[in-house]
């Protein structure tokens, strides 16, 4: 009877594997669509706003804040755009990433602070989704449908691990 439950399991976990990996370039996609947007328009917002903006980063004690409201507006929009077509994906999200850690640093201290006590007002903050996004996206890649992939990725992966794996990228 174990033998059997464990052959099912074995079978139900391959099925499982295969079904992941199959949805692992629509989901990248959505992800990259929608938080590439949302980084556009928040880049867009700061870079239409830059008196407001740098105003709000003094507020914060970040040195030179109109210098910084333009590098972290830049970042946000371009990086953004770059993000929802894929291209340069695993390269545009390390300033991504880096700006979103900023954010947390000066924006949202006391959620950092309480990353352990308090999870809910970490995870609550407004940079989280975007730190997040950019992190799965520089740890998976932008999948198969990406400029990236269209240009190379996928012979790369082709070249390194076979025809089979470089089609799922």
């Amino acid at each position: 009877m174990i033998p059997n439950i464990l052959k099912a399991l074995r079978r139900l976990t391959g099925v499982l594997m295969i079904v992941g990996e199959k949805m692992r370039s629509p989901l990248l996609l959505l992800l990259r669509l929608y938080w590439g947007w949302q980084f556009f328009l928040t880049g867009k917002g700061k870079l239409a706003n830059l008196d407001r903006t740098a105003d709000f980063f003094a507020t914060l004690h970040i040195p030179l804040p109109k210098l910084n409201a333009i590098m972290a507006g830049s970042t946000e929009c371009f990086g953004g755009l770059l993000l929802l077509v894929g291209l340069g994906s695993r390269v545009i999200t390390i300033p991504l990433i880096g700006t979103m850690v900023v954010a947390y640093l000066t924006a949202d201290r006391e959620a950092v602070r309480n990353l352990f006590t308090n999870p809910d007002k970490f995870v609550t903050a407004d940079p989280f989704l975007f730190l997040l996004v950019a992190v799965v996206v520089f740890t998976f890649g932008p999948g198969a449908f990406s400029i990236d992939a269209l240009i190379g990725t996928r012979s790369l992966h082709t070249k390194a691990h076979g025809p089979a794996v470089g089609l799922l990228q």
